[in-house]
């Protein structure tokens, strides 16, 4: 969990999300809810770990997108595809970053262009 929360502490606050909620760790239980006024993502001990995750959040602007990418990086994540605008299917103007987190969940930012 401290792995995970350092990188999700850094990752997610560069987009404006910090700790909204944190389970207290007794017997072993413990999480952390992500979120402005509330919580709106989770890490937490019940969950499986084997299983591989995408979980994309929205940016504000690129540089929000720039911002996470650099964080998550220098905070444990692993590149997985660096910042900048996406064809293959992707909608005109949709520019995005994806990082693995500690656990091996792909984690992806995305801005649409205003």
């Amino acid at each position: 969990m401290e792995r995970s929360a350092r990188f999700y502490d850094a990752a997610l606050g560069a987009l404006g999300l910090r700790r909204a909620a944190q389970m207290p760790e007794n017997e072993g239980t413990q999480g952390i809810g992500y979120g402005d006024a509330y919580p709106i993502f989770w890490i937490d001990v019940f969950h499986p770990h084997s299983v591989r995750q995408h979980v994309a959040f929205a940016a504000t602007s690129e540089r929000e997108v720039d911002a996470f990418h650099a964080l998550a990086v220098a905070s444990g994540g692993t590149d997985n595809g660096p910042p900048g605008l996406r064809g293959g299917g992707h909608p005109p103007g949709y520019y995005a970053a994806f990082v693995f987190d500690p656990d091996g969940n792909n984690i992806e930012v995305v801005f649409r262009g205003a």
